[in-house]
């Protein structure tokens, strides 16, 4: 997948910039977002463009396959088995996933190796994932960051008789989990995994997090191959010392889609399934990739702002990955099919309100728009449901099977 010529990365909507654009470069913007009229139903709801997210799904699987990496991509972004199962038939060996209850779901429907990117610092958080590993034949690996963490895993892995394969979490920049590659921390954790009942050593994970903050390709770029150096020259270390180090594993959209693959194994990106603003502010996509958006309704208007049914318990109030995101919380345009209305922010937001500038171009009551949030995998975790929209009109309500999984 390449950027479209539509994006809205260099130029993002707001109150202001989307009134005053020079008439072509709105058309344009409108254009790259116009979608088929919404399918009536109860508004808010989370609608997801079939074509655009195969293409997607296709897209990211040949990038892998050409650079020859494994895929196992971060099932947070849609917490859907259907989707899931997409992913898998298109070439991806497994799944990653957060928290332990967001795995079981996966294991319980038959993925055949899942990676939990969440450190357990307790053994009683696997009581209920583990079992269903064992029954299932799930090959399940995970992360510790922490000797703490390698007892955790250990005593779980012993008490319900299952081998777990242990990545290092390494920080390469993010700051969040893991240890630093220098930490001679890092090379005694890794040690303490492979010499652990019930554990083995699975190699190097990273999630180059900050990648969402880049201010342009080449600095996107740095933060890929600095991620991958980091990996390797630990991996080098260990090697010296006899400790074999069976995979690197990196994951976040940012790096694996709108930057050179580097010379890892296995990649781990989530949100290229749907993309958002925030992609598109980093310039990794355009605006005709964006498969996910929500279809909400006009239901007042006053003289600066006409208010639509959703805020923040629809889009979340996350103005991007990490908190890394643009102006306002979404990009709006009309949803009824040939809109050539414009383009607004959703620019605030109240539990069930969103504030919409007028900006000279108003909508009437009970009019829909379609809202493109700047962090789809945050807007998605609010819905029990979304809305699978095909090229014939036909539209398919799916579960968001591992919703509120927080445990």
């Amino acid at each position: 997948m390449t950027p479209s010529n539509m994006s809205l990365a260099a130029a993002p909507a707001s109150a202001s910039t989307a009134h005053d654009i020079a008439a072509p470069q709105a058309q344009l913007k409108i254009d790259g977002l116009r979608r088929p009229a919404a399918v009536e139903r109860p508004t808010p709801y989370v609608e997801i463009d079939e074509t655009r997210l195969t293409r997607n799904m296709q897209a990211m699987q040949a990038r892998a396959d050409a650079a020859g990496l494994v895929m196992f991509p971060h099932v947070k972004t849609h917490k859907s088995i259907d989707l899931a199962k997409r992913q898998l038939a298109l070439g991806a060996r497994g799944i990653t996933a957060s928290k332990p209850s967001e795995a079981l779901v996966f294991v319980e429907a038959g993925i055949p190796s899942v990676i939990v990117a969440y450190p357990i610092v307790n053994a009683g958080s696997l009581d209920r994932l583990l079992p269903a590993v064992k029954a299932n034949g799930t090959e399940l690996r995970t992360i510790a960051a922490s000797e703490t963490g390698v007892d955790a895993l250990s005593t779980a892995a012993v008490r319900h008789g299952v081998d777990i394969g242990v990545f290092l979490k390494v920080d390469v920049g993010l700051g969040r989990v893991g240890l630093k590659p220098n930490d001679p921390a890092a090379i005694a954790v890794c040690q303490k995994i492979a010499a652990a009942p019930g554990l083995h050593f699975a190699g190097l994970l990273s999630h180059a997090g900050h990648s969402y903050a880049a201010t342009d390709p080449d600095n996107l770029a740095a933060v890929a191959r600095n991620e991958a150096a980091a990996l390797a020259g630990l991996a080098a270390e260990l090697k010296n010392l006899g400790l074999a180090v069976p995979c690197l594993s990196v994951g976040a959209t940012p790096t694996c889609l709108g930057a050179p693959l580097q010379a890892v194994d296995c990649i781990r990106p989530g949100n290229y399934v749907f993309l958002d603003g925030t992609a598109l502010r980093l310039g990794i996509c355009g605006a005709d990739d964006l498969a996910l958006s929500v279809v909400a309704r006009v239901v007042a208007s006053n003289d600066t702002h006409f208010i639509i049914d959703a805020g923040s318990k629809t889009m979340s109030s996350d103005r991007g990955a990490h908190g890394m995101g643009g102006n306002g919380f979404g990009i709006v345009i009309g949803a009824e099919g040939g809109s050539d209305a414009g383009v607004w922010t959703l620019e605030r937001m109240s539990e069930e309100h969103g504030f919409v500038p007028v900006a000279g171009r108003t909508l009437p009551l009970g009019s829909r728009v379609r809202v493109f949030p700047n962090h789809s995998c945050a807007t998605i975790a609010n819905f029990d449901s979304f809305v699978l929209r095909r090229d014939e009109g036909e539209a398919l309500a799916l579960p968001v099977n591992a919703r509120n999984c927080q445990t």
